[in-house]
């Protein structure tokens, strides 16, 4: 039975899946973005994420450990250099994967994993746009506000039909000719 085994083996023995993280982990670091299945990526992630942390502190230790788990030295050094002065202030969730659909061939889930601070379009994006939150409540009295405006501008163009109305059917009642006058007269009397 494998009852708190959290680990996905990935139909690998040991030693290849090793591997196969440090290959991964060193193409993420050098490229920024990896495209693979959702099932590595996320092996992945909880590969990645504890070496990037240990790569904010630059120490000779530190190097060695992280060393000791990509196996590459460019990548170590571009991890240093690069990724680690950016993440700085980050507390973590350093990656990031969006899902992308399926394989043909397999129709396995394939998605694409990412240094969260290295897009420069959701970056951008993020940049031009005002943070803002958003309540139910708020939302809702800008609605209601909305609409009582409306309901005052229905009121008011309704006011002023009628008061057209009333207007132009007043002149129209004054205006009477020498003859209806005379007979209106008649019928006071």
């Amino acid at each position: 039975m494998r009852h708190l085994n959290a680990i996905n083996h990935l139909g690998r023995k040991s030693a290849d899946r090793k591997a196969m993280m440090a290959n991964l982990a060193s193409s993420l670091i050098l490229h920024k973005r990896i495209t693979t299945t959702t099932a590595k990526a996320r092996a992945l992630r909880t590969y990645v994420e504890p070496l990037i942390t240990k790569s904010k502190d630059d120490s000779t230790h530190s190097r060695r450990v992280v060393f000791s788990y990509l196996e590459n030295k460019n990548a170590v050094s571009e991890l240093f250099r690069e990724v680690a002065p950016r993440i700085a202030t980050r507390p973590g969730g350093y990656t990031r994967i969006l899902k992308t659909g399926n394989r043909l061939g397999d129709s396995a889930e394939m998605c694409v994993i990412e240094l969260v601070d290295f897009n420069e379009n959701m970056l951008a994006d993020a940049g031009t746009k005002a943070k803002s939150t958003r309540r139910r409540r708020s939302t809702k009295k800008k609605t209601e506000e909305k609409a009582a405006a409306a309901v005052a501008e229905t009121a008011e163009a309704a006011v002023a039909e009628t008061t057209e109305e009333t207007v132009d059917e007043t002149p129209a009642e004054t205006e009477t000719t020498p003859e209806e006058s005379a007979t209106e007269e008649e019928t006071k009397e």
